[in-house]
């Protein structure tokens, strides 16, 4: 059953900040944002919290969508490297892409873009997949 907000299952914390998927298969995925005040720092461009957490969102989406064979599992985020280029405003997209899976690992990258269109922040991360609901086993 997939959620109001396209993902396949409900995650209330992407929920909350109004997090959209637009699409994720074949290790790709892409998803949207569109920025609220809730969103903004003090100086009114989206929170480096919530960039962070588009960026995380769109990895794991990428590298999620490569596993059919987890049931109810998914993963989670081992390591993340974020680098912040410029503001971003408005309504934000990001792109995730799995660059190379092991058979409990997923390696992924992301790139965030504001309403101008231009590189706002990227990210590097590396996910586990786990087969589960709820806390990962080691």
């Amino acid at each position: 059953m997939s959620a109001a907000n396209g993902f396949p299952i409900s995650i209330p914390f992407v929920e909350d900040l109004g997090i959209h998927l637009i699409s994720a298969e074949s290790g790709r995925s892409v998803i949207r944002l569109k920025t609220e005040l809730r969103h903004l720092n003090s100086w009114g461009v989206v929170h480096g919290g919530v960039v962070m957490t588009l960026l995380d969102v769109a990895m794991a989406s990428a590298g999620r969508s490569l596993r059919t064979d987890l049931g109810t599992g998914g993963n989670v985020t081992i390591e993340m490297k974020t680098s912040f280029l410029r503001p971003a405003r408005g309504l934000i997209e990001v792109r995730g892409v799995c660059l190379h899976t092991t058979a409990t690992m997923a390696f992924c990258e992301a790139e965030l873009f504001g309403d101008d269109e231009q590189l706002a922040a990227k990210s590097s991360g590396t996910f586990k997949f786990f087969r589960q609901l709820g806390a990962p086993s080691d």
